[in-house]
């Protein structure tokens, strides 16, 4: 038999044995727990969505998914950890919008979302929100506060997850539409940012609905419009923010499951079908909605279509906006 038949018979056979492998592998997963890395401090807006997703696969999988949260740089520090990460099927890591804006802000990334991760399925997409806390900002409406902001230009503070994410460029795409000076402060992570605006540390935030909705129903914060086309079912009452006189500001966030690169094929598409599984229980589905998301159903390459897309889309609001990090 010719060398180049014998190697090309070799390689087929060592791609049948991976995928019987890979087959049996994902037959008999999960044997343990499983865990989520979720890049961002307890409490914040991807652990609204997290959570709850985790509780329910516990139920389906008969296994615990344990939530890991490791803050830092914007969401980029979990990032990194979680592409280091075995891909054995026993980590995935819960990516958010932040991390499509993250190559535009952080030339030193030592990961790839596009390449170092394999995009399971978008888990949820909740627009933005102008939140203020009430005993700080007298303003009712969206268009009373701008004219506050004109009135005291460098007076204000506006709180955000982190440097480079979606909350901060929320902020920076809203002082260049209203042509107002207001002061970014970056926390770690959605939920320490929630604390201080409701302790009253800081006046505004430009909020995922995620983390925003339960004080907001609670009436410890004031929020003034959502930055969406249209509006949010779970706030029949709040307005677009076009609609409250802001015409264009329009920004959202999305949260979205991973596993590092080289996680077997068959367990992906296990886990793909396992969340989708999962996103129709009604538990699943009254969470989203109590937290203005829908239910999204974009999995596998759609998924990483438009992560790449997003990639795109934000290095070009980066550059536009000058945002550079401190």
């Amino acid at each position: 038999m010719k060398p180049r038949v014998v190697r090309s018979a070799l390689f087929t056979l060592l791609a049948v044995i991976s995928a019987v492998a890979g087959q049996a592998q994902a037959q008999s997963w999960p044997e343990k727990p499983i865990t989520f890395v979720v890049p961002f401090a307890a409490g914040g807006g991807t652990d609204a969505f997290a959570r709850p997703l985790a509780a329910q696969l516990d139920a389906q999988l008969g296994k615990r998914v344990l939530i890991e949260n490791r803050a830092g740089a914007g969401g980029t520090v979990g990032a990194s950890a979680a592409a280091k990460a075995a891909p054995d099927g026993y980590t995935f890591f819960m990516g958010a919008a932040h991390h499509a804006i993250a190559p535009s802000l952080y030339p030193n990334l030592d990961y790839n979302i596009e390449k170092d991760f394999i995009a399971v399925a978008l888990i949820a997409r909740p627009p933005q929100v102008v939140v203020v806390n009430p005993d700080k900002v007298a303003a009712k409406t969206l268009a009373e506060f701008i004219a506050y902001a004109k009135a005291n230009p460098g007076k204000l503070n506006y709180g955000s997850a982190g440097a480079g994410t979606t909350h901060h460029l929320a902020g920076e795409l809203f002082k260049i539409l209203t042509k107002t000076n207001i002061q970014h402060v970056p926390y770690r992570g959605a939920g320490p940012a929630m604390q201080d605006l409701i302790a009253g540390h800081v006046p505004v935030v430009f909020d995922g609905l995620g983390s925003s909705a339960a004080p907001v129903r609670a009436g410890q914060l004031r929020a003034l419009a959502v930055a969406a086309p249209k509006r949010v079912p779970a706030f029949p009452d709040l307005p677009t923010a076009a609609e409250a006189g802001l015409a264009g500001y329009e920004v959202s966030t999305w949260y979205g499951l991973f596993a590092p690169k080289n996680t077997p094929p068959a367990i992906v598409q296990q886990m793909a079908a396992e969340l989708q599984k999962a996103m129709q229980t009604s538990a699943i589905k009254e969470a989203w909605e109590r937290n203005g998301s829908d239910v999204p159903d974009v999995t596998g390459p759609a998924f990483a279509k438009m992560v790449s897309a997003e990639v795109e889309r934000w290095r070009k609001v980066v550059t536009e906006a000058n945002v550079k990090l401190d």
